[in-house]
Parts: C-alpha cells; structure tokens; sequence
C-alpha cells in the first residue's frame, strides 16, 4: 500500500513524495482510513511506530478541505488607548485575544510536543493558511500569548499549562473538531489523569477523539472507553526490532560499588561520542551526575524534578555537543533524537520492557551504529529473561577484564521457545529449606557487608576509589555551583 492509495489530500501527497515517504506504517496503513472517515481511534503501537502521522496527516485532509478562516488582526494598543477605551466602557479591556482550535494534541512532555509540532509544520508546508502552535511549560507567557493571538487550527499543548490558558479565557474549544492524546500511558504515569479530563470536559461532545498508547491496559483502557464513541480498536504488534545497527551487552555486577567501577571503565571509552545513561529514579540521576563530574566526566542529569529551563539548556548542550554523558529517567529521556549519541547505557534496568526498547533506541540514530549495555545485578537476571522474551533476542553476556564479577552468573540456557531459563535445578526432598554456610564463606560476606557503604564507594579513577578522589579546588561542586560540602550535607545519609 502507498500513501495515494489512503486517500489523503493532493497537497499532503506531493510533501510526502517530495520528503521520500512512499508507503506508510502499518500503524498508518490501518489509523488512516479509519480517521479519515472521522471515526473515533483507539490505538495501541510502540514509539517509533510512525504514529504522530497516523493522527496528523488525517487532521490536516480535514483542515485542508475546509474553508478558510477569516483573518483577524491583533490587538495592538498603546497603553494610553487601553485606558481610555476601559474608561470608556466602564470596564478592563482583555489585552489578548481567545484561540479558537481546530485540533488540540496532548503531549506528555515538552519534547515529544516540540516533536509534533515540527512533523505538523513539515507535513502542512504547502497548506499556506494551516498554522500550527505548541503550548508548554517553561515557555513565557507573553510568547504564549502572542502565538495564541495567532488564532492557530492546530494546538499542540501539554496538560499543564494548557489548563493555565483554559482557566483565563485564552482558549476555547467550542470549535473543536478533533481531540489526540499522544502516549497516553505516560501521562497517565506523570499524573495528569485530572488534567485529562478537565480538558475533555471542556471539548464538544461532537468530537473525533484519538487516543494512542504503548498499552490500552488498566487506566489507560478505561480512560480511553470513557472519552471515545464506538472506538475502532487498533493494535499494532509490539515493535520488535532486532536492531541490526545496535550492538547490546549485558554485564553482571556483584554490588553498587562494582557496578560504579565498571560504569567508569566503560564510560573512559575513547570510541564513546555522546552517551546516555539510565537510571531508575530522579535522585539517582542527581546523585549519579555529581559522581561523574566529580571523576573528571562532562555530565549533566535530565529528570522530571528539574525547571523547564534547566531541561532546556541541558537538551540544547547536548545537542551542541557540550555535554558528553547525559543522565536521565525514563520520563524525561522521551523524545531525545540526537543523532551523536553513540552509547546508551542501563545503569538500573527499566521497569517495562517496552522502555528497553526506547532506551536503546537513543543510539543507532539516522543510519549510524550504536552500543547499548546493561549493568544488571545477579538477582535482576528476570528481568533480563523479559526483555529478551519481549525483543526476542538474547543478550549476550560479557566481563571486562580486571572488573569480573565474583559470584556465579545464572543460569542462562534456553528452552525450546528459544526464552532464556534461568531456573536454578530443583533440589532433592530432603535438601529443601536446608542452607549451609562455611566458616569461610560466612567470614567473606561479613566483611563484605561491613565494608564502607556503596555511597562512599565510587568510580575508580588510576585504581583509587572515588571517596579518594579530590574535589575541584574551587570547593564547588561540579554540577550545581554549590560548596561541595553544603551540597553533600543536603543530600543527608540516605541509604541506596
């Protein structure tokens, strides 16, 4: 199938030939039609699917063929008329003016917005009079303002601070015709369920609603059936590609302090370009960031936590290339298309497996080679065994020399369905419950378990430990400016 063959409109071909797009995803081949003929979507595909133009491209047909609207100028009054006029009416006047949308597209964060707003903008280039906006967080208010005064059809917006808007009377939806919610899952996850439905209540009931998710389980399917109308259930199999241009690797670790060891041999790779580092939760993505710096590495954390001006400097650095090693959360990493980056590396393992597919998919970029490599702990070996029976393929396990791991590695034959099984051989009747420790064995993880706790152990630098390595001699600390001690103290004594 070609895109001529969905039916779009003939200025939305001509970009697509002319972009090299000839035929379309299978998530496009089967939302298109369906959306074209304004029926309401449910869709389930993976990033990378080709979904923001599965809803796009339909949305911009309708606008296409419609008629266009009127223009109206802006208000622009010198301050002296905006008093006169008030005091001639006896009230305020509103110094902006209202957006009435054709279409609203919900974005969990600010870079997967400014990712559909940029594909709307390519895919509308020879649609003149369509104009496209995105609404987020971290922009000023008086730009928003100004872009909103434009009267935009298309309104790309997070929840957040579309609400703001909604609650001034800056936006009104009475006009609305088609509403998308792009990755519904991770607004869900980022807990902007109430905002979600705010904003629906405030659309037409008369709408085409599309809902696109990694996964149509739990809340999400429940939120979906609640807001759509005779939905047409679309379920695109989970993208499992081999990711031919990406090498993966898997390295066991006895503990923290291995796992920091090894973490900076790997990062001294002189091959390494940019990399990506992964972790599970924002604070290890700080603490993680201070500790690489501290090492001599050019870092920088990216996390939900963080003001939207610090992610936008952080993501403009990396895009410059003046941040070598960016530290990140799952949530945050969304929507990074650098294509630099040339390692990615788990230092936590990620909840789903579908986020192992997105993490190791920063690298490889536009047609380039890349490397991703998980730090896994012996205990988290099921976690592996997910990954691999979700991407069907088996990660090959490695050790560096000199950073070896001291226990065992389980068990990682496979079974017939090619799934890796890591099941430790059943015990005899009378063995079961029975555990044995030698006096030498016994003393080993004493001494283990008393040795200086892993927040004290760090990445080695010339074979010392980090809590031997010096601070800078400015006495700050390398990531935020503040006294290295003070910043120390703030973090307190947690426990990892």
């Amino acid at each position: 199938m070609t895109f001529a063959e969905l039916g779009l409109h003939d200025t939305l071909l001509k970009t697509l030939i002319e972009s090299g797009y000839t035929e379309p995803t299978d998530v496009q081949a089967q939302a298109i039609p369906a959306a074209l003929e304004k029926r309401d979507l449910m869709v389930s595909s993976q990033t990378g699917s080709g979904k923001t133009a599965a809803f796009m491209l339909p949305a911009l047909h309708h606008l296409a063929t419609q008629e266009r609207r009127p223009f109206v100028p802006p208000l622009r009054r010198t301050p002296n008329q905006e008093r006169q006029s008030a005091r001639a009416r006896g009230k305020e006047r509103p110094r902006f003016q209202t957006a009435f949308p054709r279409v609203l597209v919900l974005a969990p964060t600010r870079e997967l917005a400014l990712q559909v707003t940029a594909a709307t903008d390519k895919y509308a280039h020879e649609i003149r009079h369509l104009k496209a906006v995105a609404i987020l967080g971290g922009m000023p208010y008086p730009k928003q303002m100004e872009l909103l005064a434009r009267n935009p059809e298309i309104l790309v917006a997070t929840p957040g601070r579309l609400i703001d808007h909604m609650e001034s009377g800056k936006i009104d939806f009475s006009e609305l015709q088609m509403l998308v919610l792009d990755e519904a899952d991770r607004m869900l996850d980022m807990g902007f369920i109430d905002d979600i439905e705010k904003i629906v209540a405030a659309t037409p009931e008369s709408r085409q609603t599309m809902l696109f998710s990694a996964t149509l389980d739990g809340a999400v399917g429940q939120i979906a059936r609640r807001i759509t109308r005779d939905a047409l259930l679309i379920q695109v199999a989970a993208s499992h590609a081999k990711h031919e241009n990406i090498e993966q690797r898997l390295h066991f670790v006895d503990d923290l302090s291995h796992k920091n060891r090894l973490l900076d041999h790997l990062l001294r790779d002189a091959a390494i370009d940019q990399a990506v580092v992964f972790t599970a939760t924002k604070r290890d993505a700080d603490t993680l960031t201070d500790r690489l710096n501290i090492a001599g590495f050019n870092a920088a954390a990216l996390h939900g936590d963080m003001h939207q001006g610090a992610r936008n400097r952080t993501l403009t650095a990396l895009r410059r290339g003046q941040v070598r090693i960016l530290v990140a959360t799952d949530v945050a990493a969304r929507g990074i298309d650098v294509p630099t980056i040339t390692h990615v590396i788990n230092y936590d393992l990620p909840k789903f497996a579908e986020d192992y597919v997105h993490r190791i998919g920063r690298t490889g970029r536009a047609g380039r080679n890349g490397l991703a490599i998980s730090l896994v702990n012996h205990a988290e070996h099921f976690s592996v065994r997910k990954i691999e029976r979700f991407t069907k393929q088996t990660i090959p396990v490695e050790t560096v020399a000199g950073h070896e791991p001291t226990r065992p590695m389980p068990n990682r034959s496979t079974r017939p369905n090619g799934a890796p099984n890591n099941r430790p051989p059943r015990k005899p009747n009378g063995q079961r419950g029975q555990r044995t420790f030698s006096n030498e064995s016994h003393g080993k993880q004493n001494d283990r378990h008393e040795s200086r706790s892993p927040r004290q152990e760090g990445f080695a630098q010339d074979a010392n430990s980090f809590a031997n390595t010096p601070r800078r001699d400015d006495g700050f600390s390398a990531r935020n400016g503040r006294p290295a001690a003070a910043a120390a103290n703030n973090r307190g004594n947690r426990k990892w």
